[in-house]
């Protein structure tokens, strides 16, 4: 059934970190897209068995590090410092992107500038003119990954939805995104339509009018 929260959000990135952090399923081996997704390896907790996989080249990653814990030789894929779990390991970057791309990771989860409603991810380039673009490894990720994930805000600071009808910059990969975590609300795709897991700060009724997409709810 999809629940409302139409008194509470939109949510901040930390908050939708924690939601995406309790969706992990325990014993899984996860990589953390650069930027906004790293906040999920703080509402990790150890008991619950999740590895956490950096493309530069570690198994076992924990939380952001700060004060004495930073370490300048010990950082994620997007140059933060982080600390190490018990069992951590570290490795070439080839071979860590044979993890990613070996289908040995259960789930990843990627910042998006666009997603489509049939899972169609756009993440490393707007297309215009003089923008920089930034593959980084989430091609790899979007195929090689078990399960795919998106964490991003639901619309630009325009006002135009990143939660579209077909993708108009570039593709990261196709048909590959599984789930999206926003602001305003989580989205499962896959199907002829999208369906609204959980809202914060809007009703269905009001994305219905704010996304160029059908939209359902899970007790339709």
């Amino acid at each position: 059934m999809t629940t409302e929260h139409v008194d509470r959000g939109p949510l901040s990135m930390d908050e939708l970190a924690e939601v995406i952090a309790r969706d992990i399923p325990e014993g899984s081996f996860v990589n953390l897209g650069i930027g906004q997704p790293t906040k999920i390896a703080d509402h990790l907790p150890a008991e619950r068995g999740v590895v956490l996989h950096t493309e530069n080249g570690m198994l076992g990653m924990g939380p952001a590090a700060h004060g004495d814990d930073v370490d300048a030789d010990l950082t994620n894929a997007g140059k933060v410092p982080v600390t190490e779990l018990p069992g951590a390991s570290y490795f070439h970057h080839a071979d860590s992107f044979a993890m990613m791309r070996g289908g040995h990771l259960d789930v990843c989860v990627l910042g998006a500038y666009q997603v489509a409603g049939n899972g169609d991810l756009a993440n490393w380039h707007t297309g215009k003119p003089g923008a920089i673009p930034a593959v980084g490894g989430a091609m790899d990720l979007a195929i090689g990954a078990k399960d795919v994930l998106v964490m991003m805000s639901l619309f630009g600071k325009d006002g135009s939805p990143k939660l579209v009808p077909a993708c108009t910059y570039p593709l990261t990969g196709v048909g590959c995104v599984s789930r999206v975590y926003t602001d305003h609300g989580v989205f499962e795709l896959g199907g002829d339509v999208v369906v609204v897991r959980e809202t914060w700060g809007a009703s269905v009724a009001e994305l219905r009018e704010r996304l160029d997409l059908p939209l359902a709810t899970k007790d339709e």
